[in-house]
């Protein structure tokens, strides 16, 4: 399911969610445009959980090459994983600015785009950075929680976005989402309850997370970070509310759809 679009308007401009863009987007250009044999930046600033776990060790990290006996085939090898650029418990945040390509970047970036305006709109540009911030770092450590020897480096938005989606799922529950749904190669478009959309994908992530307890890592996908940024926004949220600091929402009735 695609989202492309919800039915609340911004009461104001959203400025941190678009610098939050921006600042991703310049660094997925800088990872496109790295020569080759430069420092691998995902390594660099990428969360590997073996080196939070054992910050003063060398992490060997694994990546299939041409096969110097047999051309034409390839083989998997283990080397050295370029250094951290920062302390290892860094990566936790850095780690949310890098993209694993451009549907990875592309998806995220629409996700936020779709979601963050709003919870911008009730927790204010400064809140709402510490929040998207926070969010981060809480997807990353539900990630290393569940892999903590993985030496696959962890990168993309998705647990910060996915904890914007537990927000909005709090603030929101009357709201719409218009979304793009594949049947095969048909591709067609229904007007969802924010809640149902919310509540089926992350019902997705926590199915394919507790199959990767199983031990494999063959996605490709921090399924845990998903599920531990959705939860990190959704008690965040719970719990500021009490204390009377997140706006109101924008009123039901100027954006319940027909």
């Amino acid at each position: 399911m695609i989202p492309l679009h919800d039915t609340i308007p911004s009461r104001s401009t959203p400025y941190v969610n678009y610098l939050l863009m921006a600042s991703c987007t310049i660094a997925f250009l800088i990872q496109l445009s790295q020569p080759p044999g430069a420092p691998d930046l995902v390594e660099r600033y990428g969360m590997i959980p073996a080196r939070v776990s054992h910050p003063d060790s060398e992490v060997m990290v694994q990546e299939y090459r041409s096969a110097q006996l047999q051309p034409g085939r390839v083989e998997l090898v283990e080397r050295p994983a370029a250094p951290s650029a920062v302390a290892p418990f860094l990566t936790l945040v850095t780690c949310v600015f890098l993209h694993g390509g451009w549907m990875h970047f592309l998806g995220n970036m629409l996700f936020l785009f779709i979601f963050g305006d709003n919870v911008e709109d009730c927790l204010g540009h400064i809140g709402y950075f510490l929040f998207y911030v926070g969010a981060g770092v809480l997807a990353s450590l539900a990630h290393y929680l569940s892999m903590p020897e993985s030496t696959i480096p962890t990168i993309g938005a998705s647990g910060a976005i996915a904890g914007v989606m537990g927000a909005y799922f709090i603030l929101y529950p009357h709201a719409k989402v218009m979304t793009l749904v594949p049947l095969f190669v048909i591709f067609f478009t229904v007007m969802l309850p924010a809640q149902v959309f919310l509540g089926i994908w992350i019902v997705f992530q926590l199915l394919q997370g507790t199959y990767s307890l199983g031990g494999t890592e063959s996605s490709g996908v921090a399924w845990w970070a998903h599920i531990g940024g959705f939860l990190a926004g959704f008690l965040i949220v719970l719990s500021l509310r009490p204390l009377g600091l997140i706006r109101s929402p924008v009123p039901e009735r100027n954006y319940r759809a027909n």
